[in-house]
């Protein structure tokens, strides 16, 4: 592994909020919100309120009433956000983008050129502000778990150069919550054996973690926390999974409430899916509840899926497994749907016509085949007359508190 601080982890601050701030000047220094009915995005100025993404807006109000919620721009998130990007690519080659306001680079082949790499991180801050008028935090490190750490400990507008000799010591003070994978459900199950700090969870027995998060979720934050983390920047890497979500504020757990959601969830998936001709096996949800705990259920399928309909039975089945086993959760505050092992070639295999019980929800039956031929007709007249020519009924009515723009942006592309 190398021995030398070479990757950074550049992170846009507030980004949605502060392209705002932007566009319009009058916003600058005072508490935003991009969004409405659920806050999307908010300045720093609205964070000090205690306002964060995925908020009703009802509570958001109540905490801060002065805030002033906009509409989004998304175009220009999009714009600027790509233009933050090819600033670290006049820089070098070696860049890994991981969502539109946040990527990770490998300086180690260009510092012949620009100099060390916490003088290339603080050229290239230079540039984002200078150009683009956004601040930039960034984080150096020799790891990319600890070059995202250190961006996170450098926010807002500010660098943060992780010396290797002192890695350790500067790991283990964090509070548990900035390691990647540790949400706000995680968080409180560490915290109930008195774990708040990455030093206090690097100390556990690897045994007990795993029996509290599971084999897989334990082993990796065991290994993060003592900063083992060999991976490289990956500048071309193909999506191993597609998926949506949608938060919802507070919403009751009931049929008419999550039935429409998954099924413009799984449109939105499906027909990604199919543009790429990538059906997956394996469909997950996730389903959060009022305080923030979340739950998933997932299921392998014998043949990959690409059909809108197909998605939306099985994601609603797993969905309702969900909500039987949680009989007390009576209120949801987001969905999720995922599809993995995708297929890169695929050949549909057909099936006689049996008479199973699940025979519309298999993809080489009849009826299976003729749910793909109908979505790809949908698809066909969509990409002609665009997204609103036609929508499935199952989803009309729909409260799209966030707007589908923004959807796109935040779902990872295939």
């Amino acid at each position: 592994m190398e021995t030398t601080a070479t990757i950074l982890h550049a992170d846009l601050d507030a980004f949605y909020a502060s392209v705002e701030q932007l566009l319009d000047p009058s916003l600058r220094g005072k508490p935003i919100a991009v969004g409405g009915g659920v806050v999307l995005a908010a300045s720093y100025e609205a964070k000090a309120f205690g306002i964060s993404g995925g908020m009703s807006g009802r509570r958001a109000r109540e905490l801060c009433p002065q805030l002033i919620f906009v509409g989004g721009h998304f175009k220009e998130y999009q714009r600027l956000g790509d233009a933050a990007i090819s600033v670290l690519n006049d820089f070098t080659p070696l860049v890994e983008r991981i969502s539109i306001d946040e990527t990770f680079a490998d300086v180690a082949g260009c510092t012949h050129l620009f100099g060390p790499p916490p003088e290339i991180a603080s050229a290239i801050r230079r540039r984002v502000r200078a150009e683009l008028g956004l601040p930039m935090s960034i984080g150096v490190a020799r790891t990319k778990h600890l070059a995202k750490i250190a961006s996170q400990v450098a926010k807002p507008d500010g660098l943060v150069v992780v010396d290797p000799n002192t890695e350790l010591s500067f790991l283990h003070d964090l509070p548990v919550e900035l390691m990647w994978g540790v949400g706000p459900a995680t968080k409180a199950r560490l915290a109930e054996i008195d774990v708040h700090t990455i030093g206090q969870l690097a100390k556990m027995p690897g045994w007990s973690l795993e029996r509290m998060l599971g084999r897989a979720a334990g082993a990796k934050l065991a290994t993060l926390a003592w900063n083992r983390d060999p991976r490289k920047i990956k500048t071309h890497r193909r999506a191993q999974s597609a998926g949506a979500q949608s938060a919802l504020g507070r919403k009751p757990a009931e049929e008419h409430v999550f039935r429409p959601t998954l099924r413009h969830l799984a449109d939105r998936v499906a027909t990604r899916l199919r543009a790429k001709s990538r059906p997956g096996r394996t469909v997950t949800v996730r389903v959060r509840f009022a305080d923030l705990h979340s739950v998933t259920r997932s299921i392998t399928l014998d043949a990959p899926i690409s059909a809108t309909a197909i998605l939306a039975e099985i994601a609603e089945e797993l969905v309702r497994t969900v909500l039987a086993d949680h009989p007390s959760e009576r209120i949801i505050s987001l969905l999720a749907i995922s599809v993995a092992h995708l297929e890169s070639h695929w050949d549909v295999q057909l099936e006689l016509p049996l008479g199973l019980e699940d025979e519309k929800r298999r993809p080489g039956t009849k009826r299976g085949m003729a749910r793909w031929t109908a979505d790809r007709a949908v698809d066909k007249i969509r990409n002609r007359f665009g997204w609103e020519a036609v929508e499935y009924g199952s989803a009309l009515g729909l409260s799209r508190s966030v707007p589908d723009e923004f959807r796109e942006l935040a779902e990872k592309v295939l």
